[in-house]
C-alpha cells in the first residue's frame, strides 16, 4: 500500500533512532498510520474455530474465533479480543478455499493477531450462516445480540476481558449500536465509514436513493442465501461457510431457510418517504427506530472510546462529523481522501494496533494526547496536506459568498457559462432558465455506488456540465482552500409543482477538465427548515415531516441545503465551479412528468442565489 510522504516522515526517525547496531525493535514510534516498538510479533499464524452461539431468545448466530499461533500452537496466554457484527458474511467460499475474516475483508486485521489479540466475526441475525431473519437493517434485535456477544467473549478462559470492536459501513454501525448497550467489557470501538442518521442517507433532501437500494438489496438477497456469484470485479462468492462439526452444512442451510422470509429492503425503505414515515409492518418510525443517532445519549452515557474514520469521498463525511460534534465520549476521526473502500497512504492495521494497545492492553503510547482530529486537505502540497484540530468547524473559516451572476456574454438566458462572483447582485430583475435534461449523470464511479462495492472515480464532468446551469469564477490569482460545510442559497421556479436541486461543487483546471469536489441534494418540496435535536454545526436542516412537505408555489422561492463537507485546495489558475442539475441516473430516482419541467434560476439584488463556501487562510 502507498503512503503517503507526510507519513514518512516518522518512519525514517524510526529508522534513524535504530542506528548503531541497536535492535530495530528498540526504537519506538506512535504517530498516525506508524506504529513500531511497543510489542513485537510474538506469533506467525492463527487457527480458526466456528460455532454457534445461542441468543436469549434462542437465535443462534455463527461465530468465528481467530487464536494467534506460533509454528501451529495456539496462544496460552489470555489475551484481549477485537470482534466486528458481521452482514456480509464472516466466512465464505471463494472456489474451494474458504475466506474468513482475517484473510478476507479484515483489512490488515492479521497485525492484531500477529501482536498478541484473538479476533472474532460473528454474522448478524438473518444473514451468512446465522439462524433467524432480516426486517430491515439494524434490527434492535442486532444490538441486543451484540450485548450478548461482547460479554460472551470476554467470559471465555482464553479472554482477558477487555474486548474492542472494529469494522466498515454496516460493520462500523453495528458498533455504535453496541455501544448504546454498554456492554461492561465493550472497552473501546474502531468504526470505518458509518451512518449517523438513515434518513438523508436513503432520502437525501427527500430523493430515494434507489440506485443503493437495487444493488444493495441484490447484494444481500445473494449472500444471505448462499448462492454462487460475482460481484464487482474481485467478489467471487462461492456460498457462506459452516460452523465446524459433521452437521454444520444441514446447520448453514437451515439457518438459509429461515432467510427466505427476510424483507425486501428496496421496498420496505421505499415505503417510508418521510422521516416522521411509519413502517407498515412494524407499525415503528422506522428512520427513528434504525437511526444510531437516536440513541446518542445512550452512547454518550455509556463513555466507550470511539476513534472514527472516513473519506471525503466517502458516502459519510458529513455523518462522521456529526458524531464528532456529538459525542461527549474520549474520541478521535480521521479524515482522508478516500472513497469507501480505501485509506490508500494510510497504514490502517497500524492505527488499530495503537488504539487497541491503548485501551485494551494499557500500552501508554500518546494517542490520547494527541489531537482528536486529522484530515488531509485534497490537492494541498504533500507537506501540508494532513492537518490537525480539536474543534470542527473550524473557526479560522470564513463563511464567503460567491454569487450566480450573468454570462460572459450577459446575454439572458446564458445558463452554460454563467459567471461565479464575490460582488453582489444589483440588478433588479435577471434569472436564468432551461428544460430540465434528465440524462444527467456523475456517472457510475460515484460516493454512492462505491457503498455497494461499485466503482470508483468520477470522469470529466465538462459534458455533465453542459446538461445543467453552470457558474464559474474567473482563473484564481492564487490558491484557495474550501475546508468545511458549502452552503447553497437558490432562488427557483418550475413549471411543475416540485424539481430536484442537485448542486455539485467542481475544480475546472486550466485544460478545461472539470472536477468533481462534493455535491448537495434537495427536493423543493422538502424545503422547510426546522431544529435537529442534535448539533447540526448551525447548517440548514430540513425535517421531512410528512406535514412539512408543500408544493413549490409559482413564485420564486429560496431552496437552502448543504453540501457534503470537503477540505479543498483550488490552485491558482483553476476555477470554481457550480453546477444545477435536476437529475442523476446513477445516484437517485428523479420524479418527473412525461415532459421534463423547465426552471428558472433568480440572481438578482433580492433573490441572490449563491453559494457559501468555507475559505480558510492558507498555512
Amino acid at each position: 500500500m502507498r503512503r503517503h510522504p507526510a507519513l514518512l516522515v516518522a518512519v525514517v526517525l524510526s529508522a534513524a533512532c535504530s542506528s548503531g547496531g541497536a535492535p530495530a525493535t528498540t526504537a519506538r514510534t506512535s504517530t498516525p498510520g506508524v506504529y513500531d516498538g511497543y510489542s513485537t510479533a510474538e506469533y506467525d499464524g492463527y487457527v480458526r474455530t466456528s460455532q454457534y452461539l445461542t441468543m436469549p431468545d434462542g437465535t443462534r448466530l455463527a461465530a468465528d474465533i481467530l487464536r494467534p499461533s506460533k509454528g501451529g500452537v495456539v496462544h496460552a496466554d489470555k489475551l484481549p479480543v477485537v470482534w466486528t457484527h458481521h452482514r456480509y458474511n464472516r466466512a465464505f467460499f471463494r472456489g474451494d478455499t474458504l475466506v474468513d475474516y482475517a484473510a478476507g475483508f479484515g483489512r490488515g486485521i492479521d497485525r492484531l493477531l500477529y501482536h498478541g489479540y484473538v479476533i472474532a466475526a460473528v454474522d448478524t441475525r438473518g444473514g451468512g450462516a446465522s439462524f433467524g431473519n432480516q426486517q430491515g437493517f439494524f434490527m434492535p434485535s442486532e444490538a441486543e445480540d451484540a450485548y450478548e456477544i461482547t460479554e460472551w467473549l470476554a467470559s471465555q478462559p482464553w479472554s482477558t476481558g477487555n474486548i474492542g470492536m472494529t469494522g466498515r459501513s454496516y460493520l462500523g454501525i453495528t458498533q455504535l449500536f453496541a455501544a448504546s448497550k454498554a456492554p461492561p467489557h465493550l472497552k473501546a470501538i474502531f468504526p470505518e465509514m458509518y451512518v449517523f442518521e438513515w434518513y438523508p442517507m436513503i432520502y437525501p433532501g427527500g430523493v430515494y436513493r434507489d440506485d443503493f437500494f437495487t444493488n444493495w438489496q441484490f447484494l444481500t438477497h445473494n449472500l444471505d442465501n448462499a448462492k454462487t456469484f460475482t460481484w464487482g470485479p474481485a467478489m467471487r462468492f462461492g456460498g457462506v461457510a459452516p460452523v465446524d462439526g459433521p452437521q454444520g452444512m444441514a446447520q448453514r442451510d437451515s439457518a438459509i431457510a429461515e432467510h427466505a422470509v427476510s424483507r425486501n429492503m428496496f421496498e420496505m425503505w421505499g415505503g417510508v418517504p418521510y422521516r416522521n414515515s411509519t413502517d407498515k409492518a412494524s407499525g415503528k418510525q422506522i428512520h427513528l427506530e434504525r437511526g444510531p443517532a437516536t440513541y446518542l445519549d445512550q452512547i454518550n452515557k455509556s463513555g466507550i472510546p470511539v476513534y472514527g474514520l472516513v473519506g471525503w469521498y466517502d458516502a459519510f463525511p458529513r455523518d462522521a462529523f456529526l458524531w464528532f460534534k456529538n459525542l461527549k465520549v474520549t474520541q478521535k476521526l480521521i479524515v482522508g481522501p478516500w472513497f469507501h473502500g480505501q485509506t490508500d497512504g494510510f497504514d490502517l492495521g497500524a492505527e488499530r494496533h495503537r488504539w487497541f494497545d491503548h485501551w485494551l492492553k494499557g500500552v501508554d503510547n500518546g494517542i490520547e494526547r494527541e489531537p482528536a482530529l486529522r484530515y488531509f486537505v485534497i490537492d494541498a502540497p504533500a507537506a501540508t496536506a494532513w492537518r490537525t484540530a480539536t474543534t470542527w468547524p473550524l473557526p479560522e473559516a470564513v463563511a464567503t459568498d460567491f454569487y450566480f451572476r450573468e454570462g460572459k456574454a450577459g446575454s439572458a438566458g446564458s445558463f452554460n457559462d454563467g459567471r461565479l462572483l464575490k460582488v453582489v447582485p444589483q440588478d433588479a430583475e435577471a434569472s436564468d432558465a432551461r428544460v430540465i435534461d434528465t440524462t444527467a449523470t456523475l456517472g457510475p464511479g460515484n460516493r454512492w455506488a462505491n457503498t455497494y462495492g461499485g466503482a470508483v472515480g468520477y470522469p470529466d464532468l465538462a459534458a455533465n456540465d453542459a446538461k445543467g446551469f453552470t457558474w464559474t469564477t474567473a482563473p484564481l490569482d492564487s490558491p484557495v482552500e474550501v475546508i468545511g460545510h458549502p452552503i447553497v442559497r437558490l432562488w427557483v421556479t418550475s413549471s411543475v409543482n416540485d424539481v430536484d436541486a442537485m448542486v455539485y461543487l467542481e475544480d475546472v483546471d486550466s485544460t478545461g477538465k472539470s472536477i468533481y469536489v462534493t455535491e448537495g441534494v434537495l427536493r423543493a418540496s422538502h424545503r422547510k427548515l426546522g431544529q435537529p435535536p442534535f448539533d447540526n454545526f448551525g447548517l440548514p436542516w430540513t425535517r421531512s415531516f410528512e406535514e412539512d412537505v408543500a408544493p413549490l408555489p409559482k413564485e420564486p422561492t429560496e431552496l437552502v441545503f448543504d453540501l457534503h463537507p470537503t477540505a479543498k485546495r483550488f490552485g491558482a489558475g483553476h476555477r470554481i465551479r457550480v453546477t444545477l442539475q435536476g437529475a442523476d441516473r446513477h445516484s437517485h430516482l428523479a420524479v418527473y412528468p412525461k415532459v421534463p419541467p423547465r426552471v428558472s434560476v433568480y440572481r438578482d439584488a433580492s433573490r441572490p442565489s449563491r453559494i457559501v463556501l468555507p475559505i480558510v487562510p492558507i498555512p
